[in-house]
């Protein structure tokens, strides 16, 4: 095979923003509640930095611009790689699409359905939507990543990928379980273990994109 065909192609690189959907997530978590009086970190949802009457949400949409777009593409590329090259098992690539579908509903839901009132309780259609979405985000994530480390438990090539979907799925649970465990002042800490493993975890795949899924040749 000749070093043309050796080198990388576009679809390969573009697993790169993986990491950058990544940076630019933890810069609006991080940076956003500088824009937000009264905003505590420990206690209140990420959620809350980008509702529809939050201070900071104009921050936030600047500094997770890349995030949006970013994990939709990361995550989409993945698919579209590992459907054509017919990467690992069939369990393996549903995975990987089911991880894609939460991508998508968690951009284009939250985008339609704000939270109206940042720190406040449940109670409007926006609010009522905001939780159906969240509820779907999750469902697809916990299954997705269930499939995956099923995958990496069977397939050796695949043991990476199964260790990284583990450690994400424990803290997707610890965060779900911490936050409805703790006293409320504590409820933002945990939640942030939720939010972050899925992001986390969209990295990973993006590397995982940009090495070809540790293939000699892409």
């Amino acid at each position: 095979m000749s070093k043309e065909e050796n080198k990388r192609k576009l679809i390969n690189w573009l697993g790169l923003i993986g990491i950058i959907q990544l940076i630019s997530y933890t810069a609006a978590v991080v940076f956003s509640p500088t824009a937000f009086p009264g905003y505590d970190w420990k206690s209140m949802a990420v959620s809350d930095l980008s509702a529809v009457d939050a201070p900071s949400r104009m921050l936030w949409e600047q500094l997770s611009a890349f995030y949006g777009v970013g994990s939709v593409l990361c995550s989409t590329c993945v698919s579209i790689y590992v459907s054509d090259k017919k990467v690992s098992t069939k369990l393996f690539r549903l995975g990987v699409y089911l991880f894609t579908i939460m991508n998508w509903v968690s951009n284009v839901g939250y985008k339609m359905f704000p939270l109206s009132d940042s720190g406040k309780d449940i109670a409007g259609f926006q609010e009522i939507m905001h939780m159906v979405v969240t509820a779907a985000v999750v469902l697809l994530s916990i299954v997705s990543l269930v499939l995956l480390i099923i995958v990496g438990c069977k397939k050796k090539e695949m043991r990476g990928i199964g260790i990284w979907a583990l450690i994400a799925l424990i803290l997707m649970f610890a965060g779900a379980i911490g936050s409805g465990a703790v006293p409320k002042e504590y409820f933002g800490i945990f939640e942030r273990f939720s939010t972050f493993s899925a992001v986390g975890f969209n990295a990973v795949l993006g590397v995982y994109l940009f090495k070809c899924f540790n293939k000699e040749e892409c």
